[in-house]
């Protein structure tokens, strides 16, 4: 096995495990990066009670502008101070002293020094995903949040779906049993998106790493169910991938050029194994024909939940007669999906608590069907509340260092890659994931 650093923590400097911050009534939020994302995530901010929308950072004029006035004319909100054209003058915006929370949308390469600048100057922060590309970029974050003891979140909306959130909720109430295999994915062709990727960055990404670059949509859903880092954590990964094909050929066929150094495979599959003897499996494909899929598996010794091609759950005949309540349960088993009636049934009895309330204002607000809404909304009233966030730093952390760890994997011909305890030490300090009320 292939063995991974893990610095010493600096004298003086705890553990963010549960980390709390005085409450904020009113949270001020300054936003770098309105690309593909941001504009979305201004758009859900102003229709959050107690949040002000005071700083709007890009490196195009038109797409600060653009921004400010939906804020303006659509929500009637005052129109935020503006910062573009330099390509350093988000410094200029974690540096406000009236901002609490800085939001960070911009390309992957930028994420993790602008949030470790926002913490060293004060300020909470919310990054996109992936938060960070390299094993350095990841301690630097845990040790900036642990130093000033800001809030460092990762902007993982998928935890967020409605279906993601209604098997936590069973997982954690024993309904699939123990559960001991995920599955994740980030399946998805972006032939369709590539040009809109701002001076090419996504797919020059691709082009120069190989590896799994995109793994915490498919991950991080697995991780919370399976506790991470909060009871279990992960111990090593081996990972396999195809050669590019895909990628190389788009390029040829938009530009001409031929490629002939494409590291990203068309698909990578890494398999994980955790210190309780449990299992991951995460996958990356985003050039095959194939349909959109995050997969998301939880298998279990009494039971499984499926998302993709169709939502579905399999229980056993006695569980299945114990949790639904329904009166046409005849010959039940586990190797099939229960009926449509059945599954609703679930989804209703189990719906996560804090989607109960938010549900309505979620589907209308939007934003891949709600769940942005509701990530944002948790975010903001942890805030407001002085309360522990959803993830923390270690999530962020965990799920990211995929991206160079298989790397490293896959350099050396498939050997498994020892996984980090991000926590130094408090992996088993909880017990399950909580999210406060």
């Amino acid at each position: 096995m292939i063995k991974t650093q893990i610095p010493s923590r600096p004298a003086g400097q705890e553990d963010v495990l549960r980390l709390t911050a005085d409450p904020i009534p009113v949270v001020r939020v300054a936003f770098i990066g309105l690309g593909m994302r941001g504009p979305g995530a201004v758009n859900r901010m102003a229709q959050i009670d107690g949040v002000e929308i005071v700083a709007l950072c890009d490196l195009r004029q038109e797409q600060v502008e653009k921004a400010n006035k939906t804020l303006v004319e659509r929500f009637g909100k005052p129109a935020a101070k503006e910062f573009y054209g330099d390509p350093e003058i988000w410094r200029e915006v974690t540096a406000l002293p009236d901002v609490d929370l800085i939001y960070i949308a911009t390309d992957w390469n930028n994420h993790a020094r602008m949030g470790v600048q926002a913490m060293k100057d004060g300020k909470h922060v919310a990054i996109e995903v992936p938060a960070a590309m390299s094993m350095e970029e990841i301690w630097e974050l845990i040790n900036t949040s642990e130093q000033t003891r800001k809030h460092c979140m990762q902007l993982e909306n998928c935890v967020y779906d409605f279906f993601e959130l209604t098997c936590l909720n069973m997982a954690q109430q024993g309904i699939f049993g123990e559960v001991l295999h995920g599955e994740g994915a980030y399946i998805h062709g972006l032939q369709a998106f590539w040009d809109s990727y701002w001076d090419n960055w996504r797919m020059d990404f691709n082009r120069h790493h190989r590896g799994d670059v995109y793994p915490t949509h498919g991950l991080l859903p697995v991780m919370l169910a399976m506790n991470i880092h909060r009871g279990d954590k992960m111990n090593f990964l081996t990972s396999v991938d195809t050669k590019a094909v895909g990628n190389p050929a788009y390029i040829k066929e938009t530009t001409g050029e031929e490629v002939t150094d494409f590291r990203a495979g068309d698909h990578t599959m890494t398999m994980i194994r955790t210190e309780k003897g449990k299992s991951i499996l995460i996958q990356h494909d985003v050039t095959s024909p194939r349909p959109y899929s995050r997969e998301f598996q939880l298998s279990g010794t009494k039971g499984f939940a499926n998302k993709y091609p169709v939502q579905g759950f399999a229980l056993d005949g006695k569980e299945l007669s114990a949790q639904s309540g329904t009166p046409d349960l005849e010959n039940l088993n586990a190797h099939s999906f229960v009926s449509d009636s059945v599954r609703r049934v679930l989804m209703e009895k189990y719906k996560h608590p804090i989607a109960v309330d938010i549900e309505e204002k979620a589907r209308q607000v939007g934003g891949h069907g709600g769940m942005d809404f509701i990530m944002d909304y948790r975010l903001i009233y942890c805030l407001q509340n002085g309360l522990p966030l959803d993830m923390d730093v270690y999530d962020l952390a965990e799920s990211c260092c995929l991206i160079p760890l298989t790397e490293i994997s896959l350099d050396n011909g498939s050997m498994p890659v020892e996984i980090p305890d991000f926590t130094r030490g408090g992996w088993n300090k909880l017990n399950k994931v909580e999210f406060a009320k």
